[in-house]
């Protein structure tokens, strides 16, 4: 026996599919398919934390090109010498702190690992149409249906 994926919820051997209460043998499963499922609150608020996430990293950005433009304009009435001293002061506190963003870069990595909608996995076995699996998480859905693309695969390589 082969093992494909296996997780808390799902596994998938060369012999069976089994996700919640099913329990599929692959040898039964005559096609494999996918599609998009009605999107739920927590795909909704994944977006929205997403757009609030690139909104909260460029307003810094452009909040310093204002400045940047700003202290550049007025720099001939003030004088040169202390616009290029700011100017050099915050280049070196950016550089500084771009370590740290890591971990919001890190956080929108894995939102759009996760996806942005429902995907369903369907099989049909015994002439019945099954709904095997419902996961907003797009990464984990990716892995088990190639998962149960190969098993049925290797099945028909058998017969």
């Amino acid at each position: 026996m082969a093992l494909y994926y296996r997780d808390d919820a799902v596994q998938v051997s060369s012999e069976s599919l089994r996700a919640g209460r099913h329990v599929i043998p692959i040898s039964e499963v005559t096609y494999v398919w996918h599609q998009k499922g009605r999107t739920t609150l927590a795909v909704r608020g994944r977006v929205l934390g997403r757009g609030v996430l690139v909104l909260l990293l460029s307003l810094p950005p452009l909040v310093g090109l204002v400045c940047v433009l700003s202290l550049v304009w007025s720099a001939p009435d003030r004088g040169w010498v202390p616009a290029l001293v700011v100017l050099v002061a915050c280049l070196v506190i950016a550089v500084a702190l771009v370590p740290f963003l890591e971990i919001p870069l890190g956080w929108l990595d894995r939102s759009y690992e996760r996806g942005n909608r429902v995907q369903e996995l369907w099989v049909q076995y015994r002439g019945q149409e099954v709904m095997v699996l419902r996961t907003p998480d797009a990464l984990r859905f990716g892995q088990i249906y190639r998962a149960v693309q190969r098993a049925v695969e290797q099945q028909g390589d058998h017969w």
